[in-house]
């Protein structure tokens, strides 16, 4: 998006001149290449930035007031309230994940001497699972910590989004989108163990071969859906584990240590789920060696394996998911597919031969329109930095 549309768009927005200082920044959203409900399982992800994502242009005030508006919900309007009143507020819709981070900055580093004015703009599809709330969340971060001159570590940052989406907006998710958004590195996943929060960047070598995102176009929305069910699943089944074995969480145990142990879950639903998070966290460490060693063909087997899991043991896919990545699998040139995200609608990826991208889009998009009534919408992602000034 071209930076001097997007401030020319702030101007008319909020009656502001031309010659007024203003600041413009970039927030990605992101993809996760497999490590699928490890986060919060306290195992490993392996996720990327993408060159789309949430732009903002902002503008200090000289009171308390912050005003803000997004072009992806011109209906809305513009929503304001003041620095000393952050309340979540159902009618204030998505500014509740600016006004959270305004929220906790202010609890740990003190109060904000003025408010602000603010444009957003995204090319997030919405609701599709591409993190478009933590790119909201980082974006405000980054921009509070420049503009302001605040010096907040990125990590710190990184774990405030994850406090507004848990606390504030009430998702108990874990903190894979913020860090990944966050954190993101040009043509490289990250290999982030959710618990101590080290991580090392992976190359992406994909040289010949493009990630294609494939949004259903089904709507998901985290609050709503079964994603905090999935979770005490995984503690419940925890639990019962760690009645004989010492451990802290699931990612803490290998396969085999798994298959002699789950006996201990004497429920088979819990005992899929636990299934599903132990496997995946082995797969993402598998995954990461593929990557390593150049080995496309065996990180495609993998995302394929993590698709499988999440349909059988998981079960978070759901006809529309499972529909693009069989028609994904059946295609000549995919690597290996997925869904992606937190499930239940959202997105799939797929690792696709270059040269077979154009008829993959086709024959995907019309078996997936036949099938399931309406058509899926495809973008073919590049892996960018995370959130920054432009």
């Amino acid at each position: 998006m071209d930076k001097n549309t997007l401030i020319s768009e702030f101007q008319q927005v909020f009656s502001i001149e031309a010659s007024q200082a203003v600041h413009t920044f970039f927030s990605p959203g992101r993809i996760n290449l497999i490590g699928e409900h490890t986060d919060y399982n306290g195992g490993y992800v392996l996720p990327c930035a993408i060159t789309y994502g949430t732009y903002g242009v902002v503008k200090r005030r000289e009171d308390r007031r912050v005003r803000v508006y997004s072009k992806n919900f011109a209906n809305i309007g513009m929503i304001e309230f003041s620095l000393d009143l952050l309340e979540f507020a159902a009618e204030d819709n998505w500014a509740n994940y600016p006004k959270g981070m305004i929220r906790y900055i202010q609890e740990r580093y003190g109060s904000l001497p003025v408010g602000f004015d603010m444009y957003v703009s995204g090319n997030l599809p919405n609701g599709a699972g591409l993190s478009s709330s933590a790119s909201l969340e980082m974006l405000m971060g980054v921009i509070l910590n420049e503009v302001y001159a605040l010096g907040i570590d990125r990590i710190e940052l990184v774990k405030l989004g994850q406090k507004v989406e848990n606390d504030f907006i009430g998702v108990n998710s874990g903190i894979m989108d913020q860090f990944a958004v966050g954190m993101g590195k040009v043509n490289c996943g990250m290999f982030l163990d959710c618990q101590t929060l080290e991580y090392e960047y992976a190359p992406l070598d994909i040289g010949g071969h493009k990630i294609i995102i494939i949004n259903s176009n089904k709507r998901r929305e985290l609050a709503d859906s079964k994603y905090n069910e999935r979770r005490s699943e995984c503690e419940h089944a925890l639990r019962l584990l760690q009645r004989k074995l010492d451990i802290q969480s699931l990612g803490d145990l290998t396969e085999e240590e798994f298959e002699a142990n789950q006996f201990l879950i004497d429920d088979d639903v819990l005992k899929r789920r636990a299934k599903h998070a132990v496997y995946e966290n082995n797969r993402t460490k598998k995954a990461l060696k593929s990557l390593k060693e150049g080995d496309l063909s065996t990180f495609g087997h993998l995302m394929n394996e993590s698709h499988l899991s999440m349909r059988k043991d998981y079960e978070i896919t759901g006809i529309e998911l499972d529909t693009l990545v069989e028609s994904a699998w059946a295609q000549p040139g995919t690597v290996g597919a997925r869904m992606t995200g937190g499930g239940f609608g959202g997105c799939a990826i797929a690792l696709v031969d270059a040269n077979e991208v154009d008829s993959f889009i086709t024959e995907v998009g019309e078996g997936y329109k036949q099938k399931i009534g309406y058509e899926a919408d495809f973008y073919v992602a590049s892996i960018g930095d995370g959130t920054k000034r432009i």
